[in-house]
């Protein structure tokens, strides 16, 4: 009984995402070959079957020599009981449906050389018309003439997609692998430092020529954090204004910094599985011949992203690669050195983020967000995903850039929508790094404590997975993209004060590193000269 029930409430939430799109599949077959083309309809005015099987079929008479604006000249014998395609222009669509479906015809498709716009009329013409419309390409009309021949055939029909897309379950997955591998990462690189210091016996002083010598970069002063937002809504702003321009500068530093840190991934997982390190010296120069294999392979892929970054069908698989390792080397790489670090870095980015997704559409001309429009690119007041209506070109067009900042994963329920246009889930790279950033603190303080289980570490992840899990439902419930870090940002930050709090470590939690500044007067959170787990003689 409790199973059956747990059925009916999955499949009345399933039905219930089910979305009737205003892009749709016009099939047509001369008997022996099929071929699938986009069209455009309104589902409210002239509803159309959700499957191909249940799709009524008629044959094509070709009549994109006029535009039907008046039956003058036209026979009914030759239209009746088929579908009749004809050109755009001259008058309302509403006025072509009415003069084909006086002279008999089932299905009435208007071709376009233009964008095909969501055909609508008065509420007085709604009821007058009785026969499928939909808007289609010229070119692709062309395209089936040209491979089927005269004789068409065509059935129209509009499959719903879920809300709920497996490309959300994908994007959830490389977030939370983002987060975890990233905050591991940065645990492991200071329990090696840690180890470093002690077999110096340098203490506090070893542990700060470590941190030097590991290239991090540790945020330990509330005034840096503060300029460090600013500096980022400046960028927001300019890139806002001068898109055309910056574009390009953050797409050529993209190639180059995912390069390097997918270099230093790599080069990560090969130090831990023993590859070969053999060297070999050319004029008092050393060389690496892993390295240079590595450096050569995350070269070429950079290029090749930085080539084809245009290309929608497949390139996406790159620019995530890349992503991910960017977002890892930076998790890695920028440490924040204590929990009121953490604190006012994620507040003021929660701030950034609603201020420049939900405050500025007031402001700008579009109406549309500046963090939309910069994240989407130009095109993004024309969202597709938005509304009832829906514009596709009916040409191609040359892909507007974009910046790479978000992963991107397509969405595999909206076939249909894909022949009209690829449509992606899209996650930014923020809303991996900015909570990531936490999670990596989490993950040294377990190891300044000497935790076995990780404690904080583990927390901080799973807050991190239910904030992505509220995100996206949220999402999908309000149908507009939400601001993640509106979710994230408390999830984990009280996620984390929780446990320090429960555990009676929020004093030493909110201190933080040893290696904050060394001019501190502040006692540090071990003693120097200690990596054991006991502090002022409490066990952790």
């Amino acid at each position: 009984m409790e199973r059956a029930v747990r059925i009916i409430i999955f499949s009345v939430i399933f039905l219930a995402s089910q979305i009737n799109c205003q892009e749709a599949i016009l099939h047509i077959s001369n008997g022996i070959i099929d071929r699938e083309y986009c069209i455009v309809h309104n589902h409210s005015w002239t509803p159309l079957s959700q499957t191909l099987d249940a799709a009524l079929q008629y044959p094509l008479v070709n009549m994109t020599s006029t535009v039907l604006c008046n039956s003058s000249g036209v026979s009914s014998d030759v239209i009746k009981g088929k579908a009749l395609v004809v050109m755009n222009g001259d008058c309302n669509v509403s006025q072509k449906a009415l003069v084909a479906q006086g002279l008999g015809a089932t299905t009435l498709l208007i071709a376009s050389s233009k964008i095909l716009i969501t055909p609508s009329a008065n509420d007085s013409e709604y009821a007058k018309i009785h026969i499928p419309l939909a808007l289609m390409r010229y070119r692709d009309f062309l395209d089936a003439q040209e491979v089927l021949g005269d004789n068409l055939l065509v059935k129209l029909y509009a499959p719903p997609y879920s809300k709920i897309d497996p490309s959300i379950a994908v994007m959830l997955l490389i977030a939370i692998v983002t987060v975890s591998l990233g905050g591991y990462w940065s645990g492991a690189c200071e329990r090696d430092r840690l180890n470093s210091a002690v077999e110096r016996g340098g203490g506090g002083g070893g542990g700060g020529e470590s941190k030097a010598d590991s290239g991090e970069l540790f945020l330990y002063s509330p005034l840096k954090v503060v300029f460090f937002v600013a500096l980022m809504c400046g960028m927001l702003v300019l890139m806002y204004f001068f898109y055309n321009i910056l574009v390009y500068i953050i797409i050529a530093i993209f190639c180059m910094a995912s390069a390097s840190a997918l270099f230093s991934c790599l080069d990560a997982v090969m130090e831990k599985i023993g590859c070969g390190t053999l060297r070999f010296s050319i004029r008092n120069w050393n060389f690496s011949v892993r390295s240079l294999v590595l450096a050569a392979f995350c070269i070429t892929i950079a290029v090749i992203w930085g080539v084809y970054r245009n290309e929608d069908r497949w390139i996406w698989i790159l620019q995530d690669l890349l992503g991910i390792a960017f977002c890892l080397n930076f998790m890695k790489t920028i440490s924040l050195s204590n929990f009121k670090i953490c604190v006012i870095l994620l507040s003021l980015l929660l701030l950034y983020d609603v201020f420049f997704v939900f405050i500025t559409p007031f402001f700008t001309k579009n109406g549309v967000s500046i963090m939309v429009q910069v994240a989407l690119g130009p095109d993004a007041s024309g969202e597709r995903t938005q509304g009832n209506m829906v514009e596709v070109p009916a040409e191609p067009q040359t892909p507007s850039e974009k910046l790479p900042v978000v992963m991107r994963v397509p969405r595999f329920s909206a076939w249909a929508q894909n022949l009209c246009g690829m449509q992606f889930s899209i996650l930014g790279y923020g809303d991996i790094i900015v909570p990531g950033l936490l999670v990596a603190y989490c993950s040294r303080f377990d190891v300044w404590i000497n935790s076995s289980k990780k404690i904080y570490f583990v927390s901080c992840c799973i807050a991190y997975l239910l904030g992505m899990i509220v995100t996206f439902a949220v999402m999908l419930l309000s149908g507009m993209g939400q601001p993640a870090l509106l979710y994230l940002v408390p999830f984990t930050l009280i996620t984390s004060a929780v446990v320090a709090g429960c555990r009676r470590e929020m004093r030493q939690f909110w201190a933080g590193t040893t290696y904050e500044v060394l001019d501190s007067s502040r006692e540090p959170l071990l003693p120097e000269g200690r990596t054991d787990c006991s502090v002022e003689g409490e066990k952790c």
